[in-house]
């Protein structure tokens, strides 16, 4: 009773830090619209750098491409048309301001698009230049240092396991080259905890490397990229790598605003391209062909056929070392896209192929997943934007197999109001190793849905967000014997009564079907599971800004009529100096177990943005810090603990360390010349 209590009081106790970086509230939404089904260790980087790039180069909107500006994210559709189409209508801007004018953009709206956007004269491409390339170019070098604190079993050879071969260390180094706008260099180099480093099966030092040429603006050759990279067309049923949305509170995420080709700079071991491709563009069509080859990490069988793809991308042990680029894929193809104005028409075409077959799983709900060893894929989509109407979809199909449609609409209804609408079907035998298009289960296959979703702002300086989704799964699924169904819904009311102040409630139901076992014999019954939260930010002075957030979580099947998970937090911001920041947190928890964890939004490094799940009950309490000791050079420090209650060892497996406690510190430098 007492733990209760004090989550109550914590509310109210003030607990000073920084923030750490001005984009952080842009961010903080968007991610956590996808970390739930991300996973803990998925690296959000590529979206945190990419508007940081926008951070410090502001895009013009008077010569803005609709690309530089479907960057941002946080745009919708409809938005980016207004936008485009401003200067045709009504000239030139003059001022940031004029944007609150125009239809569909709130203050809020406006407020974050300061962040990333200027108002000059369109001024004339540069031309690329080789004396330029360095006199003028910027360079980019992070290093970073993690580790958890407490001895785990992994680390310690025993006679029931055989333990990581490697350090707890983790390691991580980061370059980036750019001459702008025409010359991008990336290269990332990873050592996870547990991996060995210039020693037994890592010779060459770290475990993951990953790098990239990024060419721009080359005449008819608009981009050209040598190494990584990902493809992001349509609406993400055919062909679409690196980092996706799903379902969220804004209603940007559903309609997906695909980039093209772009370098891949994630650290995410997979998702990913290796070879070249390049966009070429002549009036309005322009081509994207691409070629890859890379190894990949799979489970393989007697039998020498693949049993699955694995994704995590550890090699610690002698286990995962064996199923390291083992299974050698290739891609190869092309899409063909048009451009006119405010429609966009495209076609996809391409073939992926594996050096080993794949074996077919003996569940019964396995019986449509991908067995062979060459797979080839095509698809159509549409984006048309007419006055306040969005429309879009994509038809996909895997030939031999089956075929998966959506089709969905934005509309402006007023000035105030916001519809979106979705419809999409997937058959249970369509297949595709890119495919991120919105769904409720992980991939796009073996489901029906429909989502209708309203953004209404019925007083001034109040949102309400709210959508639901309806889905079917025709064919059964991972612990799901029979064909099932389920529904989510969520409802979010944001007010602002001025700038400094921002509260928020928030309500989700997601009621799902799953098998349900007893002593005589397995049903299918609904598994229901509610999130209530209610956050509360205020900036007391340039200087310092707090937020608090309590969320409820409510979780209910047949055999757990109703477990009640709780946490709190207390968060702010504490600017010392232009020099010397500080950010930090401290929360406690009291969650029964799995079913009711809670996932939340955690500051970190530069770069670093993490979402651990709290589990369990404790107190988790974490702080950052950030030292400029001069222009171009800056050090990030960041310490964190997790104490539990009732507990004598924390984590599993490999990763279990004896006592109530879990630490990890942090070192990064990042050196800018």
């Amino acid at each position: 009773m007492r733990f209760k209590y004090f989550c109550i009081i914590l509310l109210f106790v003030p607990f000073y830090s920084a923030a750490q970086t001005e984009i952080d509230p842009v961010l903080e939404p968007i991610l956590e619209s996808i970390a739930e089904s991300a996973g803990d260790n998925f690296d959000y980087s590529e979206l945190a750098e990419r508007l940081n790039y926008h951070y410090r180069h502001k895009i013009n909107l008077n010569n803005a491409s609709r690309e530089d500006l479907q960057e941002l994210t946080f745009l919708s559709p409809l938005q980016i048309q207004t936008i485009l189409d401003y200067p045709k209508e009504s000239g030139r801007f003059v001022n940031i301001l004029e944007l609150q004018a125009l239809e569909g953009f709130n203050e809020q709206t406006v407020r974050q698009l300061m962040l990333f956007i200027t108002v000059t004269d369109p001024a004339d491409q540069l031309s690329f230049r080789l004396k330029d390339a360095v006199s003028k170019s910027e360079n980019d070098l992070m290093l970073l240092y993690g580790q958890v604190l407490e001895p785990q079993k992994g680390y310690v050879n025993s006679e029931t396991s055989a333990g990581y071969l490697g350090s707890p260390s983790r390691l991580f180094v980061r370059y980036r080259y750019a001459f702008d706008p025409h010359v991008y260099f990336s290269l990332n180099m990873d050592k996870d905890a547990g991996e060995q480093f210039f020693s037994g099966t890592q010779r060459r030092g770290f475990d993951f490397y990953s790098g990239s040429l990024y060419l721009k603006n080359l005449g008819h050759v608009k981009k050209v990229v040598l190494g990584d990279f990902s493809l992001q067309f349509g609406q993400g049923l055919t062909l679409w790598s690196g980092l996706s949305f799903g379902k969220g509170a804004a209603l940007t995420t559903i309609p997906k605003q695909g980039l093209g080709l772009k370098a891949y700079t994630s650290r995410n071991e997979l998702l990913f391209f290796r070879g070249s491709a390049a966009t070429i563009q002549y009036g309005p069509v322009s081509f994207t062909p691409f070629i890859s080859y890379r190894k990949i990490d799979a489970s393989i069988s007697d039998d020498n056929l693949v049993n699955s793809i694995l994704q995590t991308g550890y090699h610690r042990t002698p286990a995962e070392i064996n199923n390291r680029n083992s299974v050698a894929q290739s891609s190869y193809g092309l899409t063909m896209q048009y451009n006119r104005s405010n429609l966009e028409l495209g076609l996809i075409a391409y073939r992926t192929g594996f050096d080993h077959s794949f074996a077919l799983g003996n569940s019964p709900y396995q019986r449509y997943e991908f067995t062979g060893s060459d797979l080839n894929n095509a698809g159509f989509y549409y984006h048309y934007a007419f006055n306040n109407l969005y429309f879009f979809g994509e038809a996909a199909h895997s030939f031999d197999h089956g075929w998966a449609f959506m089709n969905g609409m934005l509309a402006s209804l007023t000035q105030r109001v916001s519809l979106s609408v979705l419809q999409r079907y997937y058959q249970s035998d369509y297949l595709s190793f890119f495919n991120q298009a919105i769904s409720e289960s992980t991939t796009a296959q073996n489901e029906k849905g429909f989502y209708a979703g309203l953004v209404i702002e019925p007083l001034p300086k109040v949102q309400w967000s709210l959508y639901s989704d309806l889905f079917k799964f025709p064919w059964l699924k991972y612990q799901v014997d029979v064909p099932s169904k389920g529904y989510e819904l969520f409802s979010q009311v944001t007010y602002n009564p001025f700038k400094r102040l921002s509260v928020t409630a928030r309500y989700r139901l997601k009621n799902k079907e799953q098998n349900q076992y007893t002593e005589v014999l397995s049903k299918l019954s609904e598994v229901k599971k509610q999130n209530y939260r209610i956050e509360l930010s205020y900036k007391l002075n340039d200087k310092i800004s707090l937020s608090n957030r309590a969320e409820v979580v409510q979780y209910s099947n047949l055999s757990k009529s109703n477990d009640i998970g709780y946490m709190v937090y207390q968060d702010a911001d504490f600017e010392l100096s232009n020099k010397v920041s500080l950010n930090g947190r401290i929360a406690l928890f009291d969650t029964p177990g799995f079913d009711t964890r809670i996932y939340t939004y955690e500051d970190d490094v530069l770069y670093g943005y993490s979402f651990p799940a709290y589990q369990n009950q404790g107190l988790r309490f974490y702080i950052n810090s950030r030292l400029k000791f001069r222009r171009g050079l800056d050090l990030w420090l960041r310490y964190s603990l997790t104490s539990y209650v009732n507990q004598t060892e924390v984590g599993s497996a490999l990763d279990v360390s004896e006592g109530d406690k879990r630490s990890d510190i942090k070192i990064q430098l990042r050196y800018q010349f």
